[in-house]
């Protein structure tokens, strides 16, 4: 979806031209795009025919650079993906619940502290998406303006789990739940 949209918003596009782009974006951090992975999903695009290869030039001595632009088909295929994205809520899968699943296996100092650490952590990427929100649709960059929108919904899930691991710390602080190497049942004042 986000290469065929890059490709839809600044058709005819070169792959260079759609990597930085998304780069731009920071598109590496919120939907693990790895830099490598697009010239590759621009290769299957063309061989699915959502995309068709519009010319290919060489200028001075870089590498040769394809131009892209959306089929009839690839133009259906993004709608499609758009409004399935709008309209399905889908669960986050996030390696954190695992662990939690194993919160019994680790010590409860660990288990605070570790949750003191991912705030912290947390707060940084919110201070710093705070900061750069302004940035994106200033006037030297039209068109990025909806990625002010995509760092205020990181901000809001940083916030949400930063408010919920100071719920979690307060209670085990208090002694619930049973942790590595303390009875069960007794639950330890703290």
């Amino acid at each position: 979806m986000l290469v065929l949209g890059c490709v839809k918003a600044f058709q005819p596009i070169h792959g260079y031209d759609v990597r930085r782009e998304l780069m731009s974006w920071h598109a590496n951090e919120w939907a693990h795009v790895a830099p490598g992975s697009i010239y590759g999903a621009l290769k299957t695009l063309v061989k699915d025919g959502a995309l068709e290869v519009v010319g290919t030039k060489v200028v001075g001595g870089r590498p040769e650079r394809t131009s892209y632009k959306l089929t009839k088909r690839g133009e259906q295929e993004l709608v499609e993906l758009l409004h399935h994205r709008w309209w399905t809520v889908e669960d986050i899968l996030d390696p954190l619940m695992s662990a939690l699943a194993f919160l019994n296996m680790i010590p409860r100092d660990e288990a605070i502290a570790a949750l003191e650490s991912r705030s912290a952590k947390l707060r940084t990427e919110i201070t710093q998406a705070e900061f750069l929100i302004p940035k994106f649709g200033a006037d030297d960059n039209v068109g990025d303006e909806h990625v002010r929108e995509m760092m205020r919904l990181r901000i809001a899930r940083a916030e949400a789990e930063v408010a919920w691991a100071a719920g979690l710390i307060s209670r085990l602080k208090k002694g619930e739940y049973t942790l590595l190497g303390e009875p069960f049942g007794k639950k330890k004042k703290r």
